[in-house]
C-alpha cells in the first residue's frame, strides 16, 4: 500500500495533493562510530610522523605537504585532529614533555640523560633532540608560544625539584647545597646534553661525565 494521500484546496482556490513520504525508521540510519582506541592509534601516528617532520625540518620548513608526506595522512585527517599547525606542534612537544615528566618523578633528571646517552641514535631519540631545538628557537623568537610553554616547563621544573627534596628527606642529596642551586646544576647539564647530541657529537664516552655529576648532587 503506497503512503497515504491527503486532497485539499490552496488558498488560491486551487485544488492539491498532499503526499506523506513516511520518514525511515531510526535504526536503518546506520552512522558509521570510530572507537576511542582508534582515535587514540591515529593520534599517536600523527604525532609521530609530525615529531619526525619537525625535526628535519624545522617548524616554518614543516609545510602541510611535508606533513601529509610523512605522516601518510590527507591533510583533513591530520587537522580533524589537531586545530592547526602550532597546536600539532605544542601536542608533539607537549608529549615530550610530559614523558619526561613522568621520568624526572620516577628516576630523577640524570636518568633521563642517561637514557638521552644510551638510546641517542634511536629515531626516537633523533626526532626528540630536534623537537627541543626547536621548542629553544621558539621561545626566543615567539612570545605567544613562550607564554603557551611555561607551564609545559614549569612542570619539568617541578618535577625536578620534588624529586630532590624527596632524595633530601632520604639522605641520599648532600645537605650543604640549597634544592634550587642543585636542582639548576642539573637542568644546564640535561640543556647542554640536548645541544651536544643534537649537534651529533659522540655519546659513547658521556657515561663517566654523567657519574660525576650525579655524584656532585648526592651525599
Amino acid at each position: 500500500m503506497g503512503p497515504p494521500l491527503w486532497q485539499g484546496r490552496s488558498h488560491f482556490g486551487k485544488p492539491y495533493v498532499r503526499i506523506a513520504i513516511p520518514s525511515a525508521p531510526c535504526h536503518d540510519q546506520h552512522v558509521p562510530r570510530v572507537s576511542q582506541d582508534h582515535l587514540d592509534a591515529r593520534r599517536r601516528e600523527i604525532l609521530a610522523g609530525a615529531r619526525a617532520c619537525f625535526a628535519r625540518h624545522g617548524y616554518e620548513g614543516a609545510t602541510v605537504r611535508r606533513l601529509e608526506e610523512e605522516t601518510g595522512l590527507s591533510r583533513g585527517a591530520i587537522f580533524h585532529h589537531f586545530r592547526d599547525k602550532e597546536s600539532l606542534f605544542l601536542a608533539v612537544a607537549g608529549d615530550d614533555a610530559a614523558a619526561m615528566v613522568d621520568t624526572v618523578a620516577r628516576n630523577g633528571l640524570v636518568q633521563v640523560m642517561r637514557d638521552l646517552v644510551t638510546r641517542a641514535n634511536s629515531p626516537e631519540v633523533v626526532g626528540w633532540l630536534g623537537t627541543q631545538l626547536e621548542v629553544s628557537r621558539r621561545l626566543r623568537t615567539d612570545p605567544e608560544f613562550a607564554k603557551r610553554w611555561a607551564e609545559r616547563s614549569e612542570a619539568i621544573a617541578q618535577a625536578t625539584r620534588e624529586r630532590l627534596e624527596r632524595q633530601r628527606e632520604a639522605g641520599a642529596l648532600r645537605d650543604d647545597v640549597p634544592v634550587p642551586v642543585l636542582q639548576r646544576l642539573l637542568e644546564l647539564a640535561h640543556d647542554g646534553l640536548v645541544l651536544h647530541l643534537a649537534m651529533g657529537r659522540h655519546a659513547g664516552d658521556l657515561g663517566p661525565v654523567l657519574d660525576l655529576i650525579e655524584g656532585a648532587v648526592r651525599r
